[in-house]
């Protein structure tokens, strides 16, 4: 190598995850397989600004797009060789995002953000649905085929197998949070507009949701429980996430039971993956699965063998399901090596097996 080639700098890549709520940038080395200069910022979405049209939404997010890539480069020494963007709703193969409730709300046409971001930025441009760019991340170290289930705000998944993930090139696929399991007409509100999803029932928000009713029809056993104390004992609308997870973590009995009320679909739906494809790998991902951590698998799996999975004995339940990495860099990493695989055929040093 010459003095010339060693002091240059590594090759990398530019990676977004651009959610309902926050956007993350990083810098991505295909060489290492290592995330740096993370940055987070809120996203110029319905959040910041909830009474701007969809098409200002959508222009806003571009342009927020376009210049969080353009700052982050002007701080490394190098531009990136090409940018990744997980984003929060489903993506078409050519990189047309079909809808993004969460971003802009509920209406609006197609966005063509990928052809729109590989213009203004002259580098090439991969976008994909955020859960897509996660089930890379854990493809560098799974060998066999997996399901990525995520209960955070709402619930989907994505199955990765023979080396992509399952996803029709429209964007169809891995979204269990809209299966309907409850067809009652005064079923929980679902953020697409429906009702009786399993993204309202079993998510974060639904289990809240959950725990409120439970302490409304029941505050004797609501003033007695740990979550009451959590909450300061008050009204059930002080009920908050971080309170309710806690307390299911902690083992009472009174969140713990909410809880299990809610786990009673998202098991059927788990078993419907594993009984229709055979998947024997679940990873569970999502803020809310993993505030809990390992007591809401131990929890999922009891409710699993509960209802059963046709074929496999409880122990075979139990090492269906793991809890994947306590942290928020699923998307940047995914779409870090979801990029790798595109551009060199062979694995970066971090995610090769040992020799």
């Amino acid at each position: 190598m010459t003095t010339k080639e060693a002091d240059r700098p590594p090759e990398s890549f530019t990676v977004l995850d651009v959610g309902g709520t926050t956007l993350r940038v990083g810098s991505y080395t295909p060489a290492t397989g290592r995330l740096s200069r993370v940055r987070r910022v809120p996203v110029e979405g319905k959040a910041l600004h909830p009474e701007a049209s969809v098409p200002e939404l959508q222009e806003r997010v571009v342009e927020q797009i376009v210049r969080e890539v353009e700052r982050h480069g002007a701080g490394a020494s190098g531009a990136p060789r090409a940018v990744g963007i997980a984003f929060a709703g489903p993506v078409t193969a050519d990189g047309l995002v079909v809808a993004a409730p969460t971003v802009w709300g509920l209406r609006g046409a197609p966005l063509p953000l990928g052809e729109r971001l590989g213009e203004r930025l002259g580098v090439p441009v991969a976008v994909v649905n955020d859960l897509t760019a996660a089930a890379w991340r854990y493809a560098a170290t799974e060998p066999e085929p997996f399901c990525l289930l995520t209960v955070s705000s709402g619930i989907g998944n994505k199955v990765f197998r023979d080396g992509d993930v399952l996803v029709d090139p429209a964007g169809h696929g891995g979204e269990l949070g809209h299966w309907v399991c409850d067809p009652s007409p005064d079923a929980p509100l679902c953020d697409c507009g429906g009702r009786g999803h399993l993204g309202a029932v079993a998510s974060g928000r639904g289990v809240l949701a959950a725990a409120r009713r439970a302490a409304a029809a029941d505050p004797a056993g609501f003033s007695a429980s740990r979550l009451a104390a959590l909450c300061g004992g008050g009204h059930p609308d002080a009920i908050g996430n971080p309170a309710l997870a806690k307390a299911i973590a902690e083992g009472d009995a009174f969140a713990t039971g909410v809880l299990r009320g809610t786990l009673v679909p998202l098991a059927q739906a788990v078993s419907a993956v594993f009984t229709s494809i055979g998947v024997c790998r679940f990873i569970l991902m999502g803020g809310f699965a993993l505030a809990v951590g390992e007591r809401y698998r131990t929890l999922l799996v009891e409710e699993l063998v509960r209802q059963g999975c046709f074929g496999l004995a409880a122990d075979r339940v139990d090492a269906l399901m793991s809890l994947g990495a306590p942290d928020d860099d699923h998307g940047l990493l995914g779409a870090g090596r979801l990029l790798t695989a595109r551009c060199h055929p062979t694995p970066p040093l971090a995610d090769r097996p040992p020799a």
